[in-house]
């Protein structure tokens, strides 16, 4: 299997999308993932995987901390632009637990690393949820490389 036909299997997973931000040296990244997973109840623990030569992996590994925003089906435009699809678009964040967090997120989860572990070419990120935030609504998905939202036109 060549690197195309797996990529087109993963896709055949739906999967909800999340923005994991994170704050090191005064500078705020944020990055578009659907590689995230719940992991423990005791503790709360959730696990995220960041390519390795990701900007994104340089600020975790020096802020120990970051925040997953589970997107709603009103922020595809979110996901784009920190999936690098939309260019100079500005984006402010709100502060929970003194992490940057995207406004409107159906949760925010506010995360310190657990532990962190090598994998392939990316980085696995165990985070232990210190604290989140919840609202009504329904999610942002992707399913072929495509969105899906419950909005109808």
């Amino acid at each position: 299997m060549d690197d195309r036909m797996f990529r087109t299997a993963m896709g055949k997973f739906a999967t909800g999308v999340t923005v994991i931000a994170s704050e090191a040296n005064g500078e705020v990244h944020g990055m578009t993932a659907n590689a995230f997973m719940s992991v423990s109840l005791d503790p709360k623990l959730i696990l995220i995987s960041v390519g390795k030569n990701a900007k994104m992996n340089q600020t975790i590994q020096q802020a120990q901390k970051f925040t997953v925003n589970i997107l709603s089906e009103n922020q595809q435009e979110m996901s784009m632009i920190f999936a690098g699809q939309m260019e100079g678009r500005e984006v402010g964040f709100d502060r929970f637990e003194e992490m940057p967090i995207i406004e409107n997120s159906l949760v925010s989860l506010a995360c310190n690393v657990y532990d962190a572990h090598e994998a392939g070419d990316h980085m696995l990120y165990v985070g232990e949820v210190v604290n989140l935030c919840i609202q009504d609504g329904d999610p942002l998905t992707f399913f072929e490389g495509k969105y899906n939202s419950h909005v109808t036109s």
